[in-house]
């Protein structure tokens, strides 16, 4: 059906794909057969000439207690290991990275450097209710982070930010429809600007370039090459003696990032 409308991605959502209990599951097994689902699903694509994304949708729990594809790392290692990590991105939704225990700043960018980040659902969760409750996104803070990995991804063609979200209960009026929507587009071009912002200020990398600034001398550029060892490592740090421990300014990152809200 998306392939006859002209769709363009194709999400699958794994809210149920895991387990309450390993005591009566085969996990390996159980694994083994996601793996075959979904390689049966990419030779369908195949097969019909649909040309579009597929896409995974990471979800830790609710309603299972633990699904396969709990956050971005795990379903990265899953298709990684399965022969399917260039068949597929992911679909990173900010309130699923919330109740993994991360933040979605750190699910996209977990997918990003994975070269997997498809789309996003730009909703959000309330932080004292422990399931997904699908809020939009009113948050310019966190709205100003996705944007900073966006930006740095290259942007999300042919993905994009949809809003996976819904009213509260309380709100009652059409009008609060047109608000929500509004509101949350709203957030997200207010974020936009402020990444853009940081990145033309270019405080928060120069921050980031000194702290690694090390690895950029001869030696450091040897280790992250992998053209040294331990032998080699042990003679430089008798020979050095202890090192000066660079702090990390991570208040001076933090009151970087709020200037620019």
């Amino acid at each position: 059906v998306t392939h006859y409308l002209g769709g363009e991605n194709y999400v699958f959502w794994g809210g149920r794909e895991g387990y309450h209990s390993l005591l009566n599951t085969d996990m390996e097994r159980e694994l083994n057969h996601m793996a075959r689902f979904f390689e049966a699903a990419v030779a369908h694509k195949k097969k019909i000439g649909f040309n579009g994304t597929l896409l995974i949708e990471p979800k830790p729990q609710e309603p299972t207690k633990h699904q396969y594809d709990w956050d971005a790392a795990t379903s990265a290692n899953f298709l990684r290991k399965y022969g399917l990590i260039d068949e597929f991105k992911l679909n990173i939704e900010c309130n699923h990275a919330t109740l993994s225990g991360h933040s979605c700043h750190h699910e996209i960018e977990t997918a990003r450097i994975n070269g997997l980040l498809g789309n996003i659902d730009a909703n959000t969760g309330d932080p004292q209710i422990g399931w997904d409750t699908d809020q939009f996104m009113m948050d310019v803070g966190e709205a100003t982070l996705v944007m900073l990995s966006v930006i740095k991804n290259g942007g999300l063609a042919p993905g994009g930010f949809n809003f996976d979200a819904k009213l509260r209960r309380e709100s009652t009026d059409v009008e609060d429809l047109f608000i929500a929507h509004i509101a949350g587009m709203d957030t997200l071009a207010r974020g936009l600007r402020n990444a853009a912002k940081l990145i033309e200020d270019g405080s928060l990398d120069e921050l980031v370039r000194k702290r690694y600034q090390s690895f950029d001398t001869e030696l450091g550029a040897q280790i992250e090459a992998g053209k040294t060892d331990f032998d080699v490592l042990e003679k430089k740090a008798i020979e050095w003696g202890e090192p000066k421990v660079a702090s990390a300014k991570q208040e001076l990152a933090e009151m970087i990032f709020q200037s620019a809200l």
